[in-house]
């Protein structure tokens, strides 16, 4: 293959830009060897010459097809060189948003500047156990790959993270360590794992900082090693860190901070506790200020210490140790700013005593002041003869003191480092470890110093063990596809490394130089250039006399030589130290001890790794001299390097995108320089070297089929089709190479093979266009004609229609003119005549109604005329006959005082005095006694007519004045006159009286129109009034019944939600009970893994929470009862006894039994207050309407009944039952004879007449009770009808109305107003007080909602352990207040059980009294009664039971369920075990054997858990017991006597019910077991199915040739197989559910539990099938889309035919679906996005945009999906409120429901057979 084939026209190619760094652009003209110049043309079709030298022949590169663009392997693309990586990871990061990419063996991680939900616990579990190219590129995949090898390979592992500041080391790192701590949590209790993270935080706040970079930057390496048992749980870790930048704790660049435990501090310097620390803001220290701002954007210092805090807690650090170490960090900031001034001479210098900083230093540090003072200023010189004291200048003190500074920091990080290694340290043995490297990349600045050559001296020596390592895998690749290894040239950096660290190398030269007495920086330099200018690695600059550079392998590095020598020797004086070796504080003193001892003590306890060196170490030259900095360095590099070379490593590549830190921009040049300095490129080449592109053969088979010849393929075998193939289109053989499983190409290859697919399909295109346009256009040529001849056919046909038309429309007008002519001259004689009649009857009656008028009016004069003579004749007649009743009253009242005035005169007199004095002496005082008593009454009468009798009883007394002066006057002669005169008087006030009445009258008519205007408003307003009240009870009514819509709305939704609440407490019960069997099969595992060889390790996983499994369950669940099937359960059963065991069985289940009722108590109540409610506002509508009396007290009357019924049942049930087991109890302690059972019956039937008496005594008090309330409530209701009946009739007559009938009127009508208005105002008041209620209520309910929102986001404001502790202490205190309410309860019941026993010893007596009176009669019924039984048996039927001796029962729980098959009844009836063990339970119960019944089912139950166990992995068995289980629950509900159960009973089933024994407690024993074997069949169904899911439902191909394979990388598929055979289909996998189906309907299990058992199985199958394809891009395309969409109509379609379509299984693959629609939608306009977001409702917004993203065109004629469309799809759904989850949740269980299923079978009808060897079972 010529280069003119490559480099043709159309053809892209990558050419050299200087600010894109590679441009691409297209060939617009063929090369041809020998040319000069490449004619391209840019992506805007911009023209451009590129010109070649022809000399070196250097073409631009070739780029790879569109098909290859975005892989998850660099090695995939064909092309591999720097601008094919640098496209390919530009495209996956900002069109995919995918920060992870694989180059080989090297995980390209690009730091996205924002936080992704790619790291949680899901996506864990989903790459838990996955090969590593199964999944997309991820940190958990490399540490997935690790951990895998590690337990496979047996060998020690490393994660080597490396990249530059800035670049995301630490979080992938992090997330490492993260993931080990999931998966391998530790087998205790001691939360190791949580500790290896708590680490994080402790190393970040003292290690890290902020730079120009990276506002996290770790300016230390550390080497963290995480151990594992033989199990592979983590049991301990250690850590080692490198090269600590001391320097940034004095100093820091601008827009730099210092290390983060500063600024956290000082936040936090308002504590109590640090009161003494005395320290105020970061801004008044000059450690923490040289940088300029000391806060990071985003990031609260304050809380950070809270998480730092925490950690030291977490990992064991006392309190008084984490104050000491407060007290370190805080004298580092006051040593900060002591001030050091000069004195007069300008080699002396002084402490500044202005400030208190070095006060609070010594303080701190507890040290002598007074020294520290001295010593910070003077310096002492030792020589031979003797010892100087020399005052230092300003500038030595401040470089002395900032040195002090350095060393405190660095000896307090390495104390808090060893400090967390003891927290981490264990006494277990190791069995092998996981390294994580967290280390500084390549580093280049302006100004580099001794640190940057130290950290690219580390990159050096990693450099070379990474070349080393791909090369050797190269060549293991190659030698196991037996391909013929040729060398591969790489290069290598030893000579770097040899300037570096050999002899007489740049180190040793400083080591040389820092011994001199007199050695500076530029003596050292010098040296270096005689020494090594002739070496290439080594060059002088020009400028510079003080600099030297570096040729390492990803750059030339320019070192200046200033603080070289300083910063080796790291000298802090001497006597500095002493003075802090000399502190109170013991922490402060340990701090500086020798480094021998710490060294010393600190290798005795660190975890040791013996590992074989990878070289011989370097011997130090002189052991008794200090280590240099440098020395140490090396030592430890090369300590690390051995490590690494001992272990498996594994590579991950931090790149910084650009310097900005915006989220999703991609810099290219920054990008390259970091490729090309991380040793991508260098991968990248060595795979380009060899043969970079690898293919299976049936994968290349299934691409290129369309390059080969009918004639060419051999389907039998595919290996010599391919080789075929190959043959006829590269002609150089030297480009590809067969191996044994696969095809190996050269670089450009499958570029090139890809040019050919493509140039094939493109002439198929063209030949079907070709056709297509030609057969188009014949069809168009034929419609054409068709249609000329139609439409003239057509046009002929119209024009005579239009001929026809006009003749007919013509003849049609001269009609329609004749009739409308007729018509209207008609109308107008009609109009005529109908106006004369009108006008003539409109004549006439005007006529006749004016003589009415006439008439009319004449009569109404004639009646005016006759009232008003009638009224006139009155008038008169009433005016005389008053006037005679005035004279005649006035002419008695003169006789009458004559006569007064003679008996006065006649009293007066002796005589008389005399006769009325005589006889009275004795009277007196009856006559006193009795005008006292009428004294009284007149007194009582005269106060009340004294107000109507004033005026007249004043006009007598003056009338009686003037008389009597009268008669003393003139006496007798002058008394007519006086009379005449006073009769004038009156006569003339009589005439006054009489106008004044006049005047009264006119006004009474006036007052009495006023009235009767009054009353007729007033009952228009009672009118209104009614009307309003109509419309308001309307109004009522309608709100009522909108109220009822609205509660019956709400009820609905309520029962909705109870419902799902319901389901969810099923499912967390469940759950638990499935947390409790994982907790027992682990304890049983544990004591087998005890008795098991050490020496057999094995690679067992085990879930995340593993840790914390014991502290989650606490639930008080059913299945932690004495019943299970541990050994130590069995063991205390055994060693109590078995009639022990029962009894706490029994208690147990009583206290069980009484949660339950309470249970079900407080349901019933809150019914009943629902009804309650309902009634109350039901009762408030009807009030405003018309009551109805008969249906309220029918209410009344049932529900007083019902509750009386029901508490009266209560107790009758509960004393029934406690009597019945007093009884029993009593017959079993005496004699067991007939006696007790007929004292037993005697009881019964006098329980049975007292229940009916007070049946009887009930329904009479309720008669009674409800008689009251009726007649209560008609006689109230006749009272108001009353009273509103007296008050609206008031008296209309057509007589005359006076004044007072008037006012009487008035006030009628006032009173019926006001009691409108009161029952207004109650009515509104009874509203109010609804309201009120309603709104209290709603308050409450706000209260509580805003109690559990409080809650809720507390709980999500935690982690999820602390979540669950918070979870566990709200469950705790919850089970603590029901369990004192049960407290109370059994303290009630245990009274309520005296009394009753009190009252049975009371009947006893009765009963043994009666039995003594009968004792004769007794014992001949009892003989006649036994032979009656003895007859019986003979002639009975086989009544359902089993007899059994008590020693068989172990014999019967061994055959029927411990060594029972299958097979062996799989010709009987479905559930014969089940039946057979509640025959046999039947007859213990009929014998009222209690202690049986519990041996019986514990046996039972424990006998299922140990078979279950034992064949934990068994769908078969497991299947037979869910089936036998259930069916027995079945039964013990069928027969337990119960109406609810026993409604589809016979007659002959009634029959054989329980007779003694209430096995409620057993039910939900069985049923939770049923729940747990029901989980026990998912789990074992699921591990069948899981490896089957992926490949049948994504990688298989069911619709034969129509997806195509893609190119894959280094990282291939492990399902990816040779020919395909091995692979899972669908058919395979409908087979595994043909099987699971098949082997549960032939057990006979239900069906509603098969249908729920596969809608669990199609839920997982939709979890794992979605989750692989969000996780795989190679996957998401239109093909698969068409395969996933077929593979689910085929399960559609199996459900269908197995009739289980009811099952909801289809529903649960919704999301599936859904995106096998998304995967073939049209993606590109704005409406596909609408319909999209439409569409996928069952998908969430991550989901979509994950699948979009993912989206990837198997062929050149598919478009990818555009970054403007996924954003247009984002804004779509932005106003979605779901759970930020991408995956689903592929361990979800649904809560499974066990119906009531009754068996139509008899018991007497089951037929045993032979082969179960049951003979010791006798029929009954």
């Amino acid at each position: 293959m010529s280069v003119s084939e490559l480099y043709t026209k159309y053809t892209k190619v990558w050419i050299p830009d200087p600010e894109d760094v590679w441009k691409s652009a297209e060939i617009t003209k063929d090369y041809k060897d020998g040319d000069e110049i490449l004619h391209l043309k840019l992506e805007d079709e911009m023209p451009l010459t590129h010109p070649i030298n022809s000399k070196a022949s250097q073409l631009p590169f070739l780029r790879n097809p569109d098909i290859l663009v975005g892989e998850n392997d660099l090695t995939a693309l064909s092309y591999l060189h720097e601008p094919a990586v640098l496209h390919n990871l530009r495209v996956r990061f900002l069109e995919s948003n995918a920060i992870y990419t694989y180059c080989g063996i090297v995980l390209v991680a690009i730091n996205p500047y924002e936080q992704l939900p790619i790291y949680g616990d899901d996506v864990i579990h989903a790459y838990s156990g996955q090969n590593m190219g199964d999944m997309d590129p991820h940190i958990f995949a490399v540490a997935e790959e690790a951990y895998k090898q590690m337990a496979r390979d047996e060998k020690n592992q490393s994660i080597i993270v490396s990249g530059e500041s800035g670049a995301g080391k630490t979080v992938s790192a992090k997330y490492a360590m993260r993931y080990f701590a999931t998966v391998g949590g530790s087998a205790n209790e001691a939360n190791v794992e949580e500790k290896v993270l708590a680490s994080s935080p402790i190393m970040e706040a003292i290690g890290n900082a902020k730079t120009t970079r990276n506002d996290n930057s770790s300016r230390f390496g550390k080497y963290i090693q995480i151990g594992f048992d033989r199990r592979y749980y983590i049991i301990g870790a250690n850590m080692r860190t490198y090269l600590l930048e001391k320097s940034r704790v004095v100093f820091q660049a601008e827009d730099e901070r210092n290390y983060h435990i500063f600024y956290q501090l000082c936040a936090s310097a308002n504590r109590p506790e640090f009161k003494e620390l005395c320290l105020s803001s970061a801004e008044d220290y000059f450690y923490t200020t040289q940088g300029g701002d000391i806060l990071i954007e985003g990031v609260n210092d304050a809380e950070d210490f809270e998480r730092t805090c925490d950690a030291f807690t977490l990992l064991g650090v006392k309190d008084a140790h984490q104050m000491n170490i407060y007290r370190v960090i805080a004298s580092i900031l006051h040593l900060g700013n002591v001030e050091i001034v000069s004195e007069r001479d300008v080699d002396t210098c002084g402490i500044n005593k202005k400030y208190q900083h070095l006060n609070y230093f010594c303080n701190l540090l507890g040290i002598e002041h007074d020294q520290m003072e001295h010593w910070l200023c003077h310096r002492k010189l030792v020589t031979t003869s003797e010892t100087y004291v020399k005052n230092m200048a300003k500038q030595q003190a401040i470089n002395a003191r900032n040195a002090l500074a350095k060393h405190i920091y660095a000896q307090l990080f390495k104390w808090i480092v060893d400090q967390i290694n003891k927290a981490l340290y264990t006494t277990s043995k190791q069995h092998s470890f996981i390294g994580v490297l967290d280390i500084y990349g390549f580093e280049t600045f302006e100004i580099n110093s001794f640190e940057q050559f130290c950290i690219n001296y580390a990159n050096e020596k990693l450099q070379q063990q990474f070349n080393l390592h791909v090369f050797k895998l190269e060549q293991d690749e190659y030698m196991k596809e037996q391909i013929p290894w040729t060398l591969i040239d790489f290069s290598d950096n030893q000579p770097c490394i040899d300037l570096i660290e050999a002899k007489l190398g740049v180190l040793d030269l400083l080591d040389e130089e820092c011994r001199m007495p007199k050695g500076t920086d530029q003596s050292w330099a010098q040296k270096l250039y005689e020494r090594h200018s002739s070496s290439p690695h080594f060059q002088k600059p020009r400028m510079s006399n003080i600099a030297f550079v570096v040729v390492h392998f990803a750059d030339k590095v320019e070192y200046q030589c200033d603080g070289f020598l300083e910063k080796n020797r790291d000298t802090v004086h001497e006597e500095q130290i002493n003075i802090l070796k000399a502190s109170k504080y013991q922490l402060v003193a340990d701090l500086f001890q020798d480094e021998d001892c710490s060294v010393s003590t600190t290798k005795a306890k660190s975890l040791k790794i013996n590992v074989r060196p990878f070289k011989p170490a370097m011997k130090i030259p002189n052991k008794d001299h200090k280590k240099t900095v440098g020395h140490q360095f090396r030592n430890s590099l090369h300590l690390l390097m051995e490590t690494l070379n001992a272990t498996t490593p594994h590579y991950v590549r931090c790149i910084k995108p650009n310097d900005d830190k915006f989220a999703f921009s991609f810099d290219p040049a920054r990008a390259v320089q970091q490729l090309r300095a991380c040793g991508v490129l260098e991968t990248i080449r060595i795979s380009a070297a060899g043969y970079p592109s690898r293919w299976t053969y049936h994968e290349f088979f299934n691409r290129y089929r369309v390059l080969m010849t009918k004639k060419n393929i051999n389907l039998s075998d595919k290996k010599e089709t391919c080789r075929r193939l190959l043959d006829n289109v590269i002609k150089d053989p030297d480009k590809f190479q067969f191996g044994k499983t696969k095809i190996f190409f050269r670089a450009g290859q499958v570029a090139y093979l890809e040019k050919l697919r493509a140039d094939k399909f493109r002439a198929a295109c063209m030949m079907i266009q070709k056709t297509v346009r030609g057969w188009l256009q014949r069809i168009k040529y034929r419609r054409m004609r068709k249609a000329t001849i139609t439409i003239q056919r057509y046009v002929r046909g119209y024009q005579a229609r239009r001929l026809a038309d006009f003749l007919r429309k013509t003849r049609a007008a001269i009609i329609l003119q004749k009739q409308w002519r007729m018509l209207a001259a008609r109308r107008g004689y009609l109009r005529i005549h109908n106006a004369a009649i009108i006008i003539q009857a409109y004549a006439r009656g005007m006529f006749v109604r004016q003589k009415y008028h006439e008439l009319l009016l004449q009569h109404k004069a004639t009646i005016i005329q006759k009232y008003l003579r009638g009224w006139m004749a009155r008038k008169r007649f009433f005016r005389i006959r008053n006037a005679v009743i005035y004279l005649q009253c006035c002419y008695r009242r003169m006789k009458a005082r004559r006569e007064l005035k003679t008996l006065k005169i006649e009293a007066k007199s002796v005589e008389h005095y005399k006769k009325l004095t005589s006889g009275m002496e004795n009277k007196v005082v009856q006559l006193q006694r009795k005008v006292n008593d009428q004294n009284k009454e007149y007194k009582a009468i005269t106060e009340q007519m004294m107000a109507v009798t004033t005026a007249q009883a004043t006009e007598i007394d003056k009338l009686h004045k003037e008389l009597e002066r009268c008669r003393d006057q003139q006496g007798e002669e002058n008394r007519m006159t006086s009379l005449q005169e006073e009769i004038d008087k009156l006569r003339k006030e009589l005439e006054e009286s009489y106008k004044e009445r006049d005047i009264l009258v006119d006004t009474s008519t006036k007052e009495k129109v006023e009235l009767q205007q009054r009353v007729v408003d007033l009952e228009k307003e009672n009118t209104m009034l009614k009307h309003e009240k109509d419309e308001l009870n309307q109004r009522i009514k309608s709100e009522s019944k909108d109220v009822e819509e609205k509660l019956s709305e709400k009820i609905a939704k309520e029962n909705e939600q109870s419902k799902k609440e319901m389901d969810e407490e099923r499912s967390r019960y469940q759950n638990l009970l499935k947390e409790y069997s994982r907790l027992e099969q682990r304890y049983d595992n544990l004591q087998e893994e005890m008795a098991l060889i050490k020496q057999t390790p094995g690679h067992r996983r085990n879930p995340s929470n593993q840790s914390s499994l014991e502290s989650d369950s606490n639930y008080p669940s059913i299945s932690t009862s004495d019943i299970g099937d541990t050994e130590d359960a069995i063991q205390l059963v055994e060693e109590a006894g078995l009639e022990n065991a029962a009894m706490d069985m029994t208690l147990f289940l009583k206290l069980q039994k009484r949660v339950r009722e309470l249970e079900q108590e407080r349901k019933s109540l809150r019914t009943e207050l629902e009804q309650k409610e309902a009634l109350e506002t039901k009762k408030a509508n009807d009030d405003s309407g018309i009551p109805n009396d008969e249906h309220e007290v029918e209410i009344a009357y049932d529900s007083l009944k019902r509750h009386e019924l029901e508490s009266e049942n209560k107790k009758l049930k509960n004393e029934l039952n406690e009597l019945r087991k007093a009884v029993a109890e009593k017959s079993m302690t005496e004699d067991p004879s007939n006696d007790a059972e007929n004292a037993y019956n005697v009881l019964l039937r006098q329980l049975k007449v007292a229940n009916e008496e007070l049946e009887v005594r009930k329904d009479e008090v309720l008669m009674l009770r409800t008689q009251i309330v009726k007649a209560a409530q008609q006689k109230e209701e006749g009272k108001s009808m009353n009273d509103v009946t007296e008050k609206y009739e008031w008296k209309r007559s057509d007589e005359e109305t006076d004044k007072d009938d008037a006012i009487e009127a008035y006030n009628g009508i006032c009173e019926t107003n006001r009691l409108l208005e009161a029952q207004l105002q109650s009515q509104i008041k009874q509203h109010g007080e609804e309201m009120e209620r309603m709104q209290a209520r709603n308050e409450a309910m706000k209260e509580e909602m805003e109690k559990q929102q409080q809650i809720l986001t507390q709980t999500l404001q935690l982690s999820p352990e602390a979540r669950i502790e918070y979870n566990i202490q709200q469950e705790i205190t919850r089970l603590t207040n029901e369990n004192l309410d049960l407290k109370e309860l059994v303290e009630k019941q245990e009274k309520n059980e005296k009394k009753l026993k009190k009252q049975l010893k009371i009947h006893m007596k009765k009963v043994q009294e009666l039995e003594a009176r009968n004792a004769v009669h007794q014992e001949t019924r009892r003989e006649q009664l036994t032979r009656q039984v003895t007859v019986q048996r003979k002639e009975k039927e086989f009544q359902g039971m089993l007899e059994y001796n008590k020693e068989d029962e172990p014999l019967l729980i061994r055959i029927l369920i411990k060594e029972l098959k299958p097979q062996a009844v799989s010709a009987t009836v479905p559930g014969l075990p089940a039946y057979i063990l509640f025959m046999c339970l039947r007859h213990a119960d009929y014998i009222d054997d209690d202690q049986k019944v519990n041996s019986l089912l514990t046996g039972t139950i424990n006998g299922i858990k140990k078979v279950l166990k034992k064949h934990n992995n068994d769908f078969e068995m497991t299947s037979f017991w869910l089936s036998n289980s259930c069916r027995l629950l079945h039964c013990l509900k069928q027969y337990s006597g119960d109406e609810d159960f026993m409604k589809q009973n016979n007659s002959r089933q009634n029959e054989h019910s329980l007779k003694n024994f209430d096995l409620t407690e057993y039910r939900q024993i069985l049923s939770d077991l049923s729940i747990q074997i029901y989980h026990q069949i998912i789990k074992v169904a699921e591990s069948l199915l899981q490896p089957m899911i992926v490949s049948a439902m994504l990688e298989n191909e069911s619709i034969q040739g129509l997806s195509s394979v893609k190119p894959m990388g280094y990282r291939k598929r492990s399902s990816s197989r040779v020919d395909g055979d091995e692979s899972y289909t669908l058919e395979a996998m409908l087979r595994q559910l043909n099987i699971f189906n098949h082997t549960m309907c032939e057990h006979g299990l239900d069906p509603e539990i098969i249908q729920q058992v596969f809608r669990q199985l199609f839920y997982i199958i939709n979890a794992i099938t979605l989750n692989n394809l969000l996780l795989r891009k190679d996957v998401c395309s239109w093909s698969t889309g068409m395969q996933i969409r077929y593979n689910i109509s085929q399960l559609e379609e199996w459900l269908r035919g197995k009739n289980l379509q009811q099952s909801g299984a289809v529903k649960t693959m919704e999301p599936l679906i859904q995106a096998a629609q998304l995967l073939q939608v049209k993606k590109k306009t704005t409406d596909d996005a609408i319909a999209i977001c439409s569409m996928c409702k069952a998908l969430s917004t991550q989901q979509i945009v994950k699948i979009l993203n993912l989206y990837t065109p198997v062929n050149e004629f598919e478009e990818r999906v555009t970054v403007s469309f996924i954003r247009n799809i984002q804004s779509c759904l932005r106003d979605r409120n779901e759970p930020p989850q991408l995956l689903m949740d592929f361990k979800h269980t649904f809560p499974v429901m066990f119906p009531f299923n009754p068996s139509s079978l008899n018991l007497d009808t089951i037929h045993i057979p032979a082969n179960l060897n049951l003979t010791f079972l006798m029929r009954v």
